[in-house]
């Protein structure tokens, strides 16, 4: 086994990864440009195929961050077959992840029609956060060098943690790619990828007090010798 050469950068690190948890209720305390900027400069740091960079994103708050919740709960409201779906071997993450949500958390029973929409749509106003993100990806790259915007959203998403942010990445409101675009003026060579919620989180909330749990890696990952 490895020596850790420097046991606090580890430890810290460590302790950062474990403790950043999907936040979906948030306070109305506003975030800070500052810590965003700084947060964003780090991540700048993250690698990627041929120094693609291929990560692109718009962050929005107050009348900007209005419009766009307005817009999306409209358009999500109105047809609620463009959110995205899981395929049917890994549907039952969330139906597991809704039941930990709605039915004990929140207290929502399964027949209550008019509570589990009203709770879904809280997604599309990024659930009360006082900022999001929107990340996206030129076209032409989608296929050669998605894999990097996902190590820079990591990197990023543990920052905003570093700096005592709370975050939510929220991949369902790719399905209102038309919408985000029109709100927010993005070319339509660029593909939607997710939302990142940012915020502080209610700690006396139910909701981000669940742990949805993770798979044991052995279940997944192999190592040959």
């Amino acid at each position: 086994m490895a020596t850790i050469i420097n046991p606090i950068i580890y430890d810290t690190l460590s302790r950062l990864i474990s403790s950043r948890h999907s936040t979906r209720n948030f306070l109305p305390k506003p975030v800070s440009n500052d810590d965003l900027k700084r947060s964003l400069a780090l991540a700048q740091n993250a690698p990627s195929g041929s120094n693609t960079q291929p990560w692109r994103a718009t962050f929005v708050s107050g009348n900007a961050l209005t419009s766009l919740k307005t817009a999306l709960v409209a358009a999500a409201d109105s047809d609620p077959s463009r959110i995205l779906q899981l395929p049917e071997a890994f549907s039952h993450y969330r139906s597991s992840l809704g039941h930990k949500l709605y039915g004990q958390a929140m207290g929502i029973g399964r027949d209550d029609i008019a509570a589990r929409t009203a709770a879904v749509l809280r997604n599309f106003e990024f659930f009360g956060a006082p900022m999001a993100g929107i990340i996206y990806i030129d076209k032409a790259l989608y296929d050669v060098d998605l894999l990097s915007v996902g190590i820079w959203l990591q990197t990023l998403v543990l920052e905003l943690t570093a700096l005592g942010l709370d975050t939510c990445i929220e991949v369902s409101v790719a399905g209102y790619s038309k919408v985000i675009k029109k709100e927010l003026c993005i070319s339509d060579d660029m593909e939607i990828l997710c939302g990142l919620a940012v915020g502080y989180g209610d700690p006396t909330s139910a909701v981000n007090q669940v742990v949805a749990g993770r798979d044991e890696w052995e279940q997944w990952i192999e190592i040959r010798d």
